[in-house]
């Protein structure tokens, strides 16, 4: 079983990283949310998620422990494979995802792409009690921003200049996990260079 995979990001699309870790490239597929974790690193290390099936030998991979944690949550629901994994995580950071699970926020989730009305219920319905009771909410406590004032404060600023507010909230929430006495202001500024 692969861990992790530690080297050279040698090429990187949103969907998939190559790591060359000791003369061999290893290429996994990626979330949004990792891609943007480690855009512009020259080194990275990603937690590894084996799928080996009869047909195929596929990595996943994932910046932290928590988001793979989620992923693995995520398959075990009946109907939901690695590739609509990845594209939930994609749509949502973990945070989001644990908010819209324990909220049991169906409508959030079905706007994921394949995602219909009862695929929602059904992740919604098979993991509410694990979110809740399992370590992905206690991992996810420390993904949530600190000073949640300062997060929506710069998060309402920024959808009044016309961002996204699902995009803004991941650039904002990102920097608080950075720097999280960090004042209102330079939030805004550096999510400006971000988004």
């Amino acid at each position: 079983m692969i861990e992790y995979i530690k080297g050279e990001l040698t090429e990187l699309t949103p969907a998939n990283a190559v790591i060359e870790c000791n003369g061999v490239g290893y290429m996994a597929g990626i979330s949004l949310n990792t891609y943007s974790a480690i855009q512009g690193k020259k080194l990275c290390k990603l937690y590894i998620y084996e799928a080996i099936r009869e047909d195929a030998y596929v990595l996943y991979g994932f910046a932290d422990k928590q988001e793979r944690e989620l992923f693995l949550l995520l398959i075990s629901v009946s109907g939901i494979g690695g590739n609509t994994a990845r594209m939930i995580l994609s749509a949502l950071s973990p945070a989001e995802l644990c908010n819209v699970i324990s909220s049991e926020n169906v409508n959030m989730l079905k706007t994921v792409k394949g995602i219909g009305l009862k695929t929602a219920q059904r992740v919604i319905v098979d993991l509410k009690d694990k979110i809740k009771t399992g370590g992905a909410a206690a991992g996810m406590a420390g993904g949530m921003p600190a000073n949640t004032e300062v997060n929506d404060e710069a998060v309402a600023a920024l959808s009044m200049l016309g961002f996204a507010a699902n995009a803004s909230q991941k650039v904002v929430t990102a920097i608080l996990q950075e720097q999280p006495s960090i004042p209102v202001e330079q939030v805004i500024k550096l999510a400006l260079k971000r988004l």
